[in-house]
Parts: C-alpha cells; structure tokens; sequence
C-alpha cells in the first residue's frame, strides 16, 4: 500500500479502521525522509530514528485499547522551526538561537499532539522567517522538489517542499508577508493563511498595532487543510461552508500593471479563471480599488514596527545583532526609525484599503491574484533584484502582490494554478470577505476537485 500517496484523512480512516498501523505509518515516512530529504533539505532537527519508533508503538497500543486520540491519532508531523516544539530545538534560522531547545509546546503543537499527532522534527525557514526564500546559516537551502537549483520559497519553504515530496501529510506554515502562498505556489500544493484571530496566539504581542500575521495550514488538498485547520485553531473552524450557486469572482491581475510579472505568470493565472468560468462562476476583471503605493507604504511601516520590537532582543546584543541578515537589519532600522505620525499615517492608509475592500466584497465572493510575481529563482541568490526589467528597491518588493490580503487580515487561499512551460509550478491566491473562511474554503474545494490532486515530486 502506497501510504506516502494518500490524502491526510484516508490515511487517518485506514489507522481508525486498523487497516495500517502508526508503527507502518512511521516505518514509509522515515524511509521516505532518509530517500528524499538529502535531495531538498525541507526536514531538519529529525529526531531519533528509535524514539520516533517507540511512539509509534505507544499509539499502536493506545489504538487497540482507547481507541485514536484524534483524527491525527499516529500520524507524523513537523513543525515550522520558528515555533516551539518541546524536546526540539528552535533554531529560527538564527545561528546564535541553534541548539536552544524548547521547554514546552507551542499552542498549535500542542493541539497537533492532543489530535494525536507525533512530532518528528522541523521544517526548514529563513532568519526569522524573513523573505520568501528558506535558507539560513544553521541549515543551509530549502530546494524546489521541481528543480532542485531553485529555492520552494519561503518562509514555510520546508513544509512546502516536505508536502511535495511525500515527506508529510499536512504541515502548519505561518504567513505576515505570503510566507503561506509563495511556496505553496512554488511546490504545487495549498496553503491557506486564515482570518487573522481565528488561529490564537500565545504571545500578547501587537495588541496595540494591527494584527498582519498569522499561523495557517498546509496539505496537498483542500479536505485535508480544512482538518488541519481545524486542529490549529482549536475547534474555532468547523468545517467547509457553503458555496453560492454562482460564484462573483474579482479578477484584479497585476493591479492594473503595477505590479511587474515574469512572462508567463499572467498566462497561468488566466488559464485558472478559465477553469473557474468553466465551473459556471462569474468572473470580472476589476480595476485597481487603491493605489499600489497606498498599500505598499502602509505596509512596510506596520510590519518594520512589528518586525523590530519582535526582534530588538536580538538587535540589542552587539554579538547577536553582528549575526543578523540583512533582511532583519532593514526591519529593524526602518522600525525603529519610525515615528508616532508615521505609524498613524500608515494605520490611517490600512483604514483606506479596508473601506475599499467593503465596497468590494458587496460585488464578489472572492478575488483573485497571482501568488507570485515570478517563477522559483536560484539557490543561489539573496532575493531577485528585478523582474521583467523592473528593479526591486527591497528584500521583499519582489514579494508585493501578497501585501493586499495580508495587509488587511483576510483569509486567503494559496492554490495550485499548474505547470508553465518552463516546467515550474505556479499559483493562484483567492481572497475571502473578514471570517469568511468556510466559504472561502468551499470555492477551493470545488477548484481543487477541478483541477484534480496533486502528484508527487521526486
């Protein structure tokens, strides 16, 4: 039985049914890591072979007695390594975080466990989760499972490439700056960055700022990131909703052309809506309802002013601040730099975009833009310094057309929008109305079932 190819719920109905057993589960996905895992080094900090085992065991047993804990009772995880994981390091990409290991659980692990779920180890990010890109001096390289000299994006790269390649079944990621979309985009899998609140978090922090990230899911198919996020978020999502009967999709594109593309970008994303028409939905181009200029500087002063207080412990230490990247250096000069009329004018210009999206959400169900501007680049680079001749003035502008749903705390969907002729995978992102999450997740499943599953890489 191919249990690496199977969808994370009919894995957990065959363990449920007794029909394949956690410790044979445990056995295919160890194998698997030990065949795959040199080749794109998406796991880090697996645990030992031989206590992975034994908990499989453990569930074997409570199995036959108890019955599963959870839908996830047996399964193997890996978590994000810039959450905690107790007994696991947390590295964060950060040289001088290597080797601190967690004394107890994040929330989102400890419901993973309380589902049933076994931790085997970590996924693989940049500094901080810094860039869409997840590389870092602890770890090394993320690569794309499609063409191993190219990056699977970032900052949940290694959940991303870890779900392609069959190395696990769903995978939690986190998403500020599309850390959620660009390598689900780039590793032909999904990835969903919820309502921002619906997944709690365990810090206080940003109480008196706007909330722009979030903890989110990812799966090789929408049934399977709807269960997962449930898990996240504690049972404050209970399932997929309804759909309209005709769907109004807002179509905005490259935002009027203000956002440079890499050819055949915009091709791949045209050839989805046309799959979605076939579906009998409406789908509307819509001009741009804001200036690109009013979400970017809106943007960039909130998530510097974020970035800096979460990182100023570091910034602090002159031999830490000396180990820094030069994507935590920009965040942490440009927030500290800000002031209090800065901060409100950018509050302010949120404010703008939030009206705007009223008027929007009035005419649509949901709206529709590429996930990435360009196609997974180089290992080798930083971050792309230009696209379609357009020079990228930032770590992240390359990153842009994520910031509207981030921006605003919208739920939206990272999808699968096929292969360019380049032979590299490319995505869409779907965009719901403020706690609209269930409906939004029932148009992704009716695309999903459209566009078929996901094969495995590698």
């Amino acid at each position: 039985m191919d249990l690496i190819g199977l969808g994370a719920r009919e894995l957990s109905a065959q363990i449920a049914r007794r029909d394949v057993s956690p410790v044979e589960v445990m056995r295919a996905v160890l194998e698997r890591i030990g065949a795959v895992n040199g080749t794109v080094n998406a796991i880090v900090s697996l645990r030992d072979r031989e206590r992975l085992m034994g908990e499989a065991r453990l569930a074997e047993t409570a199995l036959r007695g108890e019955g599963p804990r959870g839908w996830l009772h047996g399964i193997p995880v890996a978590v994000k390594d810039l959450t905690d994981a107790k007994g696991l390091p947390t590295s964060s990409g950060a040289p001088f975080l290597a080797g601190e290991v967690a004394q107890s659980d994040a929330g989102i692990v400890a419901r993973m466990k309380a589902a049933g779920a076994i931790v085997i180890g970590k996924t693989n990010v940049p500094m901080f989760g810094l860039g869409g890109h997840s590389t870092n001096r602890v770890f090394g390289v993320t690569r794309n499972p499609a063409d191993t000299s190219r990056t699977a994006g970032g900052s949940s790269g290694g959940a991303g490439a870890a779900l392609a390649t069959g190395m696990a079944w769903v995978a939690d990621g986190s998403d500020m700056m599309g850390s959620l979309r660009n390598p689900a985009a780039w590793c032909d899998v999904y990835g969903f960055r919820p309502t921002v609140g619906l997944i709690p978090r365990d810090d206080a922090a940003a109480a008196f700022s706007p909330r722009i990230s979030t903890a989110g899911p990812m799966a090789r198919n929408v049934e399977d990131l709807a269960a997962f996020l449930g898990t996240l978020s504690g049972g404050a999502f209970a399932g997929i909703g309804e759909m309209p009967r005709q769907p109004r999709i807002g179509w905005l594109g490259d935002w009027g052309g203000a956002y440079p593309m890499e050819p055949g970008i915009m091709d791949l994303a045209e050839a989805a809506l046309a799959r979605m028409a076939d579906l009998g939905w409406a789908v509307e181009p819509v001009a741009p309802p804001v200036s690109r200029e009013l979400l970017w500087d809106s943007w960039t002063e909130l998530r510097a002013f974020i970035m800096a207080q979460e990182l100023s412990p570091h910034w602090r230490d002159p031999a830490r601040r000396a180990q820094l990247n030069p994507q935590a250096i920009h965040e942490c000069e440009r927030g500290f730099a800000l002031t209090g009329e800065g901060f409100a004018r950018a509050v302010a210009l949120r404010e703008e975009w939030l009206a705007a999206l009223d008027a929007l959400f009035a005419r649509f169900d949901a709206l529709v833009l590429p996930s990435t501007q360009l196609w997974p680049f180089p290992v080798e680079w930083d971050w792309p310094r230009e696209i379609a001749g357009q020079a990228m003035d930032t770590y992240h502008r390359w990153m842009e057309v994520v910031v509207p749903a981030s921006l605003a705390g919208l739920p939206v969907i990272g999808m699968p929008a096929g292969w360019g002729e380049n032979g590299l995978p490319g995505g869409i992102q779907m965009i719901g109305r403020r706690g609209g999450d269930a409906g939004l997740l029932a148009l992704a499943r009716a695309y999903g079932e459209a566009i078929g599953p996901r094969a495995l890489q590698l």
